[in-house]
């Protein structure tokens, strides 16, 4: 992807130069042109990112990636993915490890991993949301496969309603009501599919028809997605003095990025409860890197401001257009009457289509992004590890330096 085009030659950089010169006699001009380069790197990656452009239902075709569709999405976790990388050989490579222990980074890195815990339990939340979004994707699958086939007949387009209509009772579901007693809260129509008759396509329908939040139970009963992002906030100020320079604005850069990323993904997928999400918090606009990520922010804060009235299953691109289709299908299958208008089955049967497309775009994008999601819990972690056995170094090295 284009946002790990700049990456190794920036590690590389790095690398050669502070091993030219011990830790103790670093250039302070070379570190604040690393501190420079990286907040560079930061502001670019967020202006591609900012450059999608929004949804739009009618012409879809105008772009492959729109905003917090699954593609924009495995890009933001790039993106993530590589400011981690590249935080870290700004904060550790070559670096004395006893300066890790002095104001400022005594106190901003403890926060910092304190955030990091946090995003873990994010991780493992959107990656059993992302198994919800897969068993919508079935459903819309068995509709698609009912109204491909012309002309329709009366079991086809019961077939293809009771798969919508589960599809809808799963998004219209409140995040606050379905984190709790979650089999007792769907209606008898969400369990009958397949209950009755003995056609070929029972037992597959029963497969995919189960609690549409059942599987991202991943997380304690009472844990919140919501009051996990306010926690993340809290104490994420940035550093005194306009334009921020030294060690605080990298630690402060990668605690607001990590902070954007996991709000975005709980935002877009599926996770317990999601009432009360932040709609915003505060990042320096005057800032180059952070000038895009507010723009983001304003416009997914506003998105979730509005879907949050109704209820909704996330702001997932796709999400959004298949509750769009399967309204429009179900409301086609309540007035049908066998052989149909001519162009009103035209209609549909473009419906179907580009519900199949979707179908298509989340088959093929929504196993990557789960792996993702896992690349950057692992990495999280690897990272937390590394800078604990450095703290944990510099506090044996540094009592005999006195």
């Amino acid at each position: 992807m284009p946002a790990t085009e700049n990456q190794p030659s920036f590690l590389g950089r790095i690398s050669i130069r502070r091993n030219q010169v011990s830790a103790m006699d670093m250039n302070h001009e070379q570190e604040l042109e690393d501190l420079e380069l990286f907040q560079r790197h930061v502001a670019d990656r967020f202006v591609e990112l900012s450059s999608s452009p929004q949804s739009d239902h009618h012409h879809q075709q105008q772009s492959s990636e729109p905003l917090l569709s699954v593609g924009w999405l495995r890009k933001l976790v790039d993106v993530f993915l590589c400011c981690e990388a590249e935080f870290k050989a700004v904060l550790i490579m070559g670096r004395d490890p006893s300066q890790i222990t002095k104001p400022p980074l005594d106190k901003l890195l403890p926060e910092l991993h304190e955030r990091a815990v946090k995003a873990l339990d994010i991780c493992n939340a959107v990656s059993g949301g992302v198994d919800s979004v897969r068993q919508c994707q079935k459903l819309a699958e068995i509709a698609v496969s009912a109204l491909e086939q012309k002309p329709y007949g009366d079991g086809q387009i019961k077939r293809a309603k009771r798969a919508l209509s589960c599809l809808l009772t799963a998004l219209a579901i409140e995040d606050k009501e379905s984190s709790h007693n979650h089999h007792h809260k769907y209606p008898e129509r969400a369990w009958s599919f397949g209950k009755r008759g003995g056609n070929s396509h029972a037992g597959k329908d029963r497969a995919v028809v189960v609690p549409f939040r059942s599987l991202t139970m991943v997380v304690a009963k009472n844990w919140s997605a919501a009051k996990q992002i306010q926690a993340m906030c809290n104490n994420l100020v940035a550093p005194r003095g306009g334009e921020p320079t030294g060690v605080a604005s990298p630690v402060y850069m990668m605690g607001a990025v990590m902070v954007f990323v996991m709000w975005a993904l709980v935002a877009a997928i599926p996770c317990q409860e999601r009432n009360g999400l932040p709609t915003h918090f505060q990042m320096p606009r005057q800032t180059v890197w952070a000038q895009s990520l507010v723009g983001l922010q304003e416009k997914i804060g506003e998105e979730w401001k509005k879907k949050e009235k109704k209820g909704c299953a996330g702001l997932l691109e796709e999400m959004q257009r298949m509750e769009k289709l399967a309204q429009s299908l179900i409301e086609f299958a309540d007035g049908y009457q066998f052989p149909g208008e001519e162009g009103k089955v035209d209609e549909v049967a473009a419906q179907v289509e580009e519900l199949a497309e979707i179908c298509r775009r989340l088959e093929e994008g929504l196993v990557p992004l789960q792996l993702q999601i896992r690349e950057v819990f692992h990495r999280i972690v690897r990272s937390r590890t590394e800078v604990l056995d450095l703290l944990e170094n510099a506090g044996k090295v540094t009592p005999t330096i006195g």
